[in-house]
């Protein structure tokens, strides 16, 4: 009988090896290459000073956006909108047929309905009193 020895923690080789794993069995079960492309858009001021961005990865035909940041001093000007549409652009020309993302009750739910998303999920008490709100947009066929 094996023995099962406690976790421990994964090294930089464990976790590659670990997705490398996963990922040829997500592709010989669905046909779909897990391959990430990502995508990472910045928005920098006239001075060339960041101001906000997007960070996202289309993986099996979506396009997951893990961080749309815009100071706040720069929000109301559009640029979130413009990030996220250029991210659903080079999406779609990666493949993609859809946008998937989460944030929270104290974030920017009311925006990305604005943009098209519809609310799929929310997780109650995530963090503890409050909620975490998962969105998808289909991005539509040209």
């Amino acid at each position: 009988m094996e023995r099962a020895d406690a976790p421990a923690t994964a090294n930089a080789e464990d976790a590659r090896e670990l997705c490398a794993r996963l990922s040829a069995f997500n592709r010989a079960s669905s046909g779909f290459d897990f391959e990430d492309v990502p995508v990472r858009l910045a928005w920098r001021d006239e001075q060339g000073e960041l101001r906000g961005g997007l960070l996202a990865d289309v993986c099996a035909g979506w396009l997951q956006v893990h961080v749309l940041w815009v100071d706040p001093e720069r929000r109301g000007r559009g640029i979130g909108q413009r990030l996220l549409a250029d991210a659903e652009t080079q999406a779609r020309d990666a493949g993609a047929c859809g946008v998937m993302l989460d944030t929270f009750d104290w974030h920017a739910e009311h925006f990305y309905l604005r943009q098209g998303y519809e609310v799929f999920g929310r997780l109650h008490d995530c963090p503890p009193g409050h909620e975490r709100i998962y969105l998808r947009k289909v991005l539509p066929v040209l």
